[in-house]
């Protein structure tokens, strides 16, 4: 007999559920490194992204700045990512990315 996985069904839900683009701004304040951060969303949330601008200066290997990044998730994933940036103290704003289509 073969019993259902609930994880498959998770996952199922997760890859079904629709997706928002949006366009997060993180300030960083020297808490964490840069690379440990995009490392952080890539591999720990699965979210792929993109750098469209970052303005990063180093002081005694710490990171100041901003970081602008093009994002495309689900609801639950950036509820999750940003309760991660809240966590650790780093500022965040977001904004739906709503490109028009001419035709």
């Amino acid at each position: 007999m073969m019993i259902p996985n609930p994880n498959v069904q998770v996952l199922q839900n997760r890859i079904t559920a629709p997706k928002k683009e949006l366009l997060l701004e993180i300030e960083l304040n020297g808490k964490m490194k840069f690379e440990h951060l995009m490392n952080t969303i890539y591999n720990q949330f699965g979210i792929c992204h993109r750098v469209l601008s970052a303005n990063v200066e180093y002081v005694d290997g710490r990171s100041f700045g901003s970081v602008q990044l093009y994002i495309s998730v689900t609801s639950e994933d950036y509820q999750e990512l940003e309760f991660y940036l809240n966590k650790n103290k780093l500022l965040n704003t977001t904004v739906e990315y709503v490109c028009r289509k001419y035709f």
